[in-house]
């Protein structure tokens, strides 16, 4: 059987879109590969009853593309552009103390991403390297991501990374893969993911939404710039950016309020009733959810790289430039401040009486922010920090391109059935006990019509779905 592939490129010199689409025919099969030039892309694959309607609907997606720019090009001429990195420098702290550190875990590059669970801790550097660890620091995996790590999320049990390359990883199973391939022009900065639905702030200050099924569901251009925050809960999602903090309703129906900052916002936290935005004017402010009224401003030494709270902002924690962490009172008086004794906070949480930092150096670092250990800290009494290893036997876990193929089921196994529904592939449930009429959340580069697979598990979603516990397995 002969196949045909069509490549196009789209490339403008003013630094817009730099992408690619590539349609290629196998007999009744459709297969269609985009992305940003230099990426792998992401893939659809579509069957049709006959050749002549494969290579009719191929056409037609030809068509439309050369109609808005794209041109025939040859693959691997042109380079991939560069992402950006985010630029921050870090200084000695002025704190005359320095934290009570427990321990240090050097990652070897400049870390953003931070989660921090009750059973572990994640952390993500720029080398695309994700390690988990134990509360008190033994380091119990690595994942190697394809392109640096800008954020950690958490939605419930799942654990997504967002990197560089526009891809978000879950890294819930044993083995990660891609759950969500965020258009490749657009700039990440930060995101959120709430009841499987992806948020993300970018370079030019859009705010896009994306379903569990990866696809698009609306988009809102805030007045500001080079938006670093992007907090979600029910009822809305809270866009920072360089001109303040955008509210718009979850459903995109339209902006619910505005409140400039004082600065141009680096880093946001959310907590039940109100946003915390930490600005390059050297403050941390707090606003309410409910109508944006500034409610109170923590003020810091230098610029504030990130910031976090205990549960319900009874303290309020900031990370400034200059290498220094500080905790404030709800109502804005500053408690301490200390020296990390190491590089800037550029991402922080609070988890039963510590305080867990990511670093420029590289480092995921433990406080202890307990009263007793501050007060030791402040009068010059710290512990010696542990300086954490990672095992020579440590196992890497790395996304794969291909599955398992089995004969038959476990017996723990549920199975689920890829189908072309609406021109798009779908997955449902076909064990029994679970709902056939609800979508799975699938690795959109492994599915293929017709074809079944064997999943370890399935938890419900609110937003009625299904997502997918552990690893994934091929029926022949």
């Amino acid at each position: 059987m002969s196949e045909t592939t069509t490549y196009l490129e789209l490339s403008q010199e003013d630094g817009g879109a730099h992408k690619f689409y590539e349609v290629a025919v196998h007999d009744t099969v459709v297969s269609v590969r985009y992305g940003r030039i230099g990426a792998a892309g992401q893939s659809q694959t579509s069957a049709f009853p006959t050749r002549e309607k494969a290579q009719a609907a191929a056409a037609r997606k030809i068509g439309e593309k050369i109609r808005k720019g794209y041109a025939p090009a040859v693959q691997g001429q042109r380079t991939a552009r560069p992402v950006t990195r985010r630029q921050v420098g870090s200084a000695p702290s002025t704190a005359r103390a320095v934290a009570p550190v427990l321990w240090r875990f050097r990652t070897g590059a400049a870390a953003f991403g931070i989660h921090v669970a009750e059973d572990r801790c994640w952390v993500g550097n720029q080398n695309g390297e994700v390690f988990t660890l134990g509360h008190d620091g033994e380091v119990l995996a690595r994942y190697q991501l394809p392109d640096g790590v800008k954020c950690l999320v958490a939605d419930d049990f799942w654990i997504y990374a967002g990197c560089d390359d526009g891809t978000v990883y879950d890294l819930s199973s044993k083995l990660p893969f891609a759950a969500y391939v965020i258009d490749r022009d657009t700039d990440i900065f930060w995101l959120d993911i709430r009841e499987g639905v992806l948020n993300v702030a970018d370079r030019n200050g859009t705010l896009t939404v994306i379903d569990h099924e990866d696809e698009y569901q609306w988009s809102r251009r805030s007045s500001g710039t080079d938006a670093w925050m992007v907090r979600r809960d029910e009822h809305a999602v809270y866009h920072g950016h360089h001109r303040g903090v955008t509210a718009y309703a979850a459903d995109g129906s339209g902006e619910l309020w505005h409140t400039p900052t004082t600065g141009a916002v680096l880093f946001g936290w959310q907590e039940d009733d109100a946003v915390y935005a930490g600005t390059d004017r050297r403050v941390v402010q707090r606003l309410a959810k409910g109508g944006g009224a500034l409610e109170a401003t923590y003020h810091c030494d230098a610029v504030v790289y990130a910031c976090a709270t205990a549960p319900g902002g009874r303290y309020v924690f900031a990370g400034d430039s200059a290498s220094s962490v500080y905790c404030f009172a709800p109502d804005g008086t500053r408690l301490w401040k200390l020296g990390t004794g190491g590089g800037s906070a550029l991402s922080m949480q609070y988890l039963d009486e510590k305080l867990y930092l990511v670093t420029t150096d590289g480092s995921l670092v433990c406080v202890d922010a307990g009263d007793a250990a501050v007060a030791a800290a402040r009068a010059g009494t710290v512990p010696v920090a542990r300086d954490v290893k990672s095992a020579a036997a440590l196992p890497t876990y790395t996304p794969s391109a291909t599955v398992e193929t089995v004969a038959h089921a476990s017996a723990s196994g549920i199975v689920v059935e890829c189908l072309q529904e609406g021109g798009r592939l779908r997955v449902h449930v076909v064990s029994e006990g679970y709902e056939p009429s609800w979508n799975v959340q699938f690795p959109r580069h492994i599915r293929r019509p017709g074809v079944r697979y064997v999943v370890e598990g399935l938890s419900p979603a609110s937003g009625g779905f299904y997502r997918v516990r552990g690893e994934i397995r091929q029926l022949r």
